[in-house]
């Protein structure tokens, strides 16, 4: 009689116990761990800036009112010269 010899089915049996062993190895990290990662130092973020007030340009002085007749003097009308 010729013997059946199946050895080729334990390559399958070690992939699915390694991966049993790297899944519990994961959650035991959480477990053990606090299932936080470390969270990294704060840096000091206290910070003053100080920014001097811009300073505007001087403006200049308002040109005086034009001249306008009083309401008392009847408005002067321009004549042309004549050309005779």
């Amino acid at each position: 009689m010729a013997k059946n010899s199946s050895g080729g089915g334990n390559a399958g049996l070690a992939f699915i116990v390694g991966g049993l062993v790297v899944v519990v190895a994961i959650i035991a990290w959480f477990v053990f761990g606090s299932g936080r990662v470390p969270e990294p130092e704060r840096p000091n973020l206290d910070v003053d800036i100080t920014v001097p007030t811009p300073r505007l340009p001087e403006v200049p002085d308002r040109p005086a009112p034009p001249e306008l007749p009083r309401p008392s003097e009847p408005p002067q009308v321009a004549t042309r010269p004549s050309q005779d």
